[in-house]
C-alpha cells in the first residue's frame, strides 16, 4: 500500500520538473491489449543520430498555422490522464513497460542500472524523452538509439502537461493554447525525428495530463498518446519493495509508467527483483509499437 508520505513525496518531485501521476495498478480491466516480444529498431543539437531508419515514412502533417486554425476557439471539457484517445493498455495480455525522462533541474539522470536490467533480461521497453534530457545526455541517448530492444518516444519540449487553457497538474504549468500545445509535441518531435532519422510514434506529456482538445491536436501531428494504467513508481518515489509489489500486482494489458532518470530513486533496483519473477511466471513484455 501507498501511504500519504509517498503521496507527498510525489508532489514534491512533480515540482521539480519531473513526476508522474500517483497512481498504482487501479484499472483492473484492461481494454486493449499486445503481440510476442519482439525487439525492434530503436535512435540540432546534441547526441550522435542512431541508426538508419525505415524508408517508408508516413506523410508529413498539416502545417502548422492549419492545425492552429482548426482548434482556433476549441474549449475543452475533459482534464485528467484517462481521457478517450490515450492509450492505457496493450494487446494479448502482454506488460507494456514505460520509462520517463523528464530533464530540467533534477530530471537530468540516468539509470544506466535499470537500463542493465532491461538488456541483462531482454525486456523490451518505451522510453519517453523529454528535450532537455537528450541535449543533457548526447552519450546515453545515442546507445539508446542504437539499442533495438528500446522504442524511444516524445516527452515533450518542456515537460508540460497538455492543454489549451493553461491548466496545471503537479504545479506544473500547462500549456496555455493551441499553439503552446503544438510547439511542445512539435519541437521535440522534429528533434527526435533529425537525431533517429524517422519521426517517434508516441507521445507522453509532461505528468501525463491532457484535455480532449490536446489530445486531438497530438494525433494532427502523426503521433498517438501514451497514458498508463499501472503506476509502477510512483514518480520515482516508491521503495524497491513498492515498485516490485506495483510491478508484481500488474494487470495483463497494462501499459506501466516508471522513470529512468533517477538512479537514486528506487525504481531500478524494484525492477530488479520484480522482473526475473515476472519472466519465470511467463509474462510478456511489448514495446508500444509492437
Amino acid at each position: 500500500m501507498v501511504g500519504r508520505r509517498t503521496v507527498v513525496a510525489a508532489l514534491a518531485l512533480a515540482a521539480a520538473g519531473c513526476a508522474a501521476p500517483r497512481r498504482a495498478a487501479e484499472r483492473t480491466t484492461p481494454e486493449r491489449t499486445m503481440p510476442e516480444r519482439t525487439a525492434a529498431p530503436a535512435a540540432p543539437s546534441g547526441p550522435t543520430p542512431g541508426p538508419a531508419s525505415d524508408p517508408a515514412r508516413p506523410p508529413a502533417p498539416p502545417a502548422r498555422e492549419q492545425v492552429l486554425a482548426r482548434y482556433a476557439g476549441r474549449a475543452p471539457q475533459q482534464w485528467g490522464t484517462d481521457l478517450p484517445g490515450v492509450a492505457a493498455t496493450v494487446p494479448d495480455g502482454a506488460l507494456a513497460l514505460t520509462f520517463d525522462a523528464c530533464g530540467g533541474p533534477g530530471g537530468d539522470g540516468y539509470d544506466a542500472a535499470l537500463i542493465g536490467t532491461l538488456r541483462r533480461l531482454r525486456v523490451p521497453a518505451t522510453l519517453f524523452l523529454n528535450s532537455r534530457w537528450v541535449d543533457a545526455n548526447p552519450g546515453p541517448f545515442a546507445e539508446l538509439a542504437a539499442d533495438p530492444l528500446f522504442e524511444l518516444g516524445n516527452h515533450g519540449t518542456a515537460h508540460r502537461p497538455l492543454s489549451v487553457t493553461g491548466r496545471s497538474a503537479y504545479g506544473i504549468t500547462g500549456t496555455a493554447d493551441p499553439a503552446a500545445a503544438y510547439d511542445e509535441v512539435a519541437a521535440n518531435r522534429a528533434k527526435l525525428t533529425a537525431l533517429l532519422g524517422r519521426a517517434p510514434g508516441w507521445f507522453r506529456a509532461g505528468t501525463a495530463h491532457y484535455d480532449e482538445v490536446a489530445v486531438a491536436l497530438v494525433a494532427e501531428l502523426g503521433e498517438r498518446v501514451a497514458g498508463f494504467a499501472v503506476n509502477g513508481d510512483g514518480g520515482a518515489t516508491f521503495t524497491p519493495g513498492q515498485v516490485a509489489e506495483t510491478l508484481a500486482a500488474a494487470p495483463p494489458g497494462s501499459i506501466v509508467i516508471s522513470h529512468f532518470n533517477h538512479p537514486a530513486a528506487g525504481t531500478g533496483e524494484g525492477y530488479a527483483r520484480a522482473l526475473p519473477a515476472l519472466l519465470d511466471a511467463g509474462r510478456r513484455f511489448v514495446r508500444l509499437s509492437d
